[in-house]
């Protein structure tokens, strides 16, 4: 059974730090390219950072020298690192895996930025 399991949401002030953790299982996690997105209130959901299988990183332009995408393959699981957090930052992050025919989501977990 595959499962994407986050974790590490809450509340936080503005500036303040994050991190998010997403562990999978029922699948061979270093064979996808990760993935976060995020969801905000009455808006499409956007990808926020990717991580391939090599350990390449892409970054929303948004997010860019704030948030840090990373894996670790022996735990099965993707982190994301979110610094200097904006009120508009706040939103559902999910994490996603990605591979040649196949798509898994997580179920989310919220994350707000508010003083």
């Amino acid at each position: 059974q595959v499962q994407l399991v986050e974790s590490g949401g809450g509340l936080v002030q503005p500036g303040g730090s994050l991190r998010l953790s997403c562990t999978a299982s029922g699948f061979t996690f270093s064979m996808y390219t990760m993935s976060w997105y995020r969801q905000a209130p009455g808006k499409q959901r956007e990808l926020v950072a990717v991580i391939n299988r090599e350990g390449s990183t892409n970054y929303a332009d948004s997010v860019k020298g704030r948030f840090t995408i990373s894996r670790d393959n022996a735990k099965n699981t993707v982190l994301l690192q979110m610094d200097s957090l904006k009120p508009e930052d706040t939103a559902v992050y999910y994490c996603k895996a990605g591979g040649s025919s196949r798509i898994y989501w997580g179920q989310g977990t919220q994350v707000t930025v508010s003083s």
